[in-house]
């Protein structure tokens, strides 16, 4: 059996290169050398650094949080709407019951949300999101974090967040409600407490899950269980109290 043929190797850092896969300079060189185009500002390894950057600023900032709960809805309930003030009395309410509110930051039900428990005299948490739509971070949060990455900013309110909210919403709201319920029917978190204030907004959904999903074998009971539906933010409260 013949030797096989030498095959040059250049190591950089944890990856190899054979033959035409070489290139002609080293890292150090490309990182000091200011000449040349930015599009490696574009690039995935870069992107991997911002969203590396993204955890850390989070977990920076809400290590010390203590007790909070997450409170989802949409950006488009207006002022006047009685689910704003449903918001208001809900952010008012966890703050007088010794939790912080997080929520998405935006306006709207989020607003609400951030409103009560700025009013009340807690933590009212922010946590935004880059759109092209959305004017940034509501001026009632007093922690305010801003994100680029979704997965970044949904691993935040999971990690910590000991319970859900969840009022009115659109395509936002039932991807953060369902996410949760995946989360916890999967055993990927440990399963806390999801209420949905709005009977008359909801009880369609419930119904759709209850008499199609369920009827056709596709969840079981006890993921139906891990909802409970009311109008009554007391209640609401008690149910997150209960759960510490």
């Amino acid at each position: 059996m013949s030797t096989p043929p030498q095959r040059r190797l250049k190591r950089k850092g944890p990856t190899f290169l054979r033959d035409s896969q070489i290139d002609l300079s080293t890292t150090d060189q490309r990182l000091l050398d200011s000449r040349g185009p930015s599009d490696w500002v574009h690039t995935d390894p870069w992107r991997v650094l911002r969203i590396q950057a993204e955890f850390v600023e989070g977990f920076g900032a809400l290590a010390e949080l203590g007790p909070a709960i997450a409170v989802f809805g949409s950006a488009r309930t207006p002022v006047g709407d009685p689910y704003y003030a449903k918001g208001v009395e809900l952010g008012r309410a966890l703050v007088e019951n010794g939790f912080a509110v997080i929520t998405g930051g935006g306006p709207g039900a989020m607003e609400a949300a951030n409103r009560g428990a700025s009013e009340a005299g807690g933590v009212s948490v922010g946590l935004g999101i880059e759109l092209p739509f959305e004017e940034g971070v509501n001026e009632w949060v007093n922690l305010g974090i801003n994100f680029r990455y979704f997965f970044a900013r949904k691993t935040m309110f999971v990690k910590y967040s000991q319970g859900f909210v969840v009022l009115p919403g659109g395509l936002g709201t039932f991807d953060e409600l369902f996410e949760a319920m995946t989360l916890a029917q999967t055993k990927k978190v440990t399963s806390f407490p999801l209420v949905m204030i709005g009977t008359e907004y909801w009880s369609g959904l419930l119904d759709w899950l209850r008499g199609t999903v369920l009827a056709d074998g596709k969840i079981s009971e006890a993921d139906l269980d891990m909802l409970t539906l009311t109008d009554d933010v007391d209640e609401a409260v008690a149910i997150m109290r209960a759960s510490r």
